[in-house]
């Protein structure tokens, strides 16, 4: 089994968060008409739109990476605070705004997203920041920590326009007041 991400309404009303209407999100199936969409950003629209839920599995070791933090998409902060495994509104911006800012940082390496050009764009962006030489210390051993144990790299394999679709859910929950429930 792994992890969804189900925009649920914000905040609970009694014991249970009630799911958004897939209505909400409707127009995320627009997505999948576009000429030379991949599938699997076809895939993830189509089913943001049906359900208004995002399987996050595939994505919750690139979002720790990208945000800094450990079990984002599993809102374990949340769940130690309020025993409930839900993303605020402002987190779910959070989450948005760090995507983003990754996938426009990303566009001069192409479209496609791998360990080695994630490795590179993060690199570039915290070598021109004030810490730089304890971010990047910080970076490679995060990096080096995604390695197996001969060393290999996830063989992660998105596209900034996948990525996109991810950040826009998340966006979307946040602009109008939604929260996401980690159902693992």
């Amino acid at each position: 089994m792994g992890l969804d991400n189900v925009a649920v309404h914000w905040p609970r009303t009694g014991r249970f968060y009630d799911p958004v209407a897939p209505a909400e999100f409707v127009d995320f199936g627009e997505i999948v008409d576009l000429p030379r969409i991949s599938a699997p950003t076809a895939a993830l629209a189509e089913l943001i739109a049906k359900t208004g839920t995002v399987r996050a599995t595939a994505y919750t070791e690139l979002v720790d990476l990208l945000l800094g933090l450990e079990g984002v998409l599993y809102a374990t902060d949340a769940a130690a605070e309020d025993e409930d495994p839900v993303i605020d509104p402002d987190g779910c911006a959070w989450i948005a705004g760090g995507i983003e800012r990754f996938v426009a940082g990303h566009r001069p390496q192409g479209e496609a997203v791998t360990f080695e050009s994630v490795s590179t764009v993060l690199r570039s962006l915290l070598g021109d920041g004030r810490l730089a030489e304890q971010q990047l210390r910080w970076l490679e051993s995060r990096l080096d920590a995604l390695r197996d144990e001969s060393g290999d790299p996830p063989q992660w394999n998105f596209t900034c326009a996948e990525l996109g679709v991810l950040a826009a859910f998340y966006r979307r929950c946040a602009e109008r007041g939604f929260a996401v429930y980690a159902d693992a």
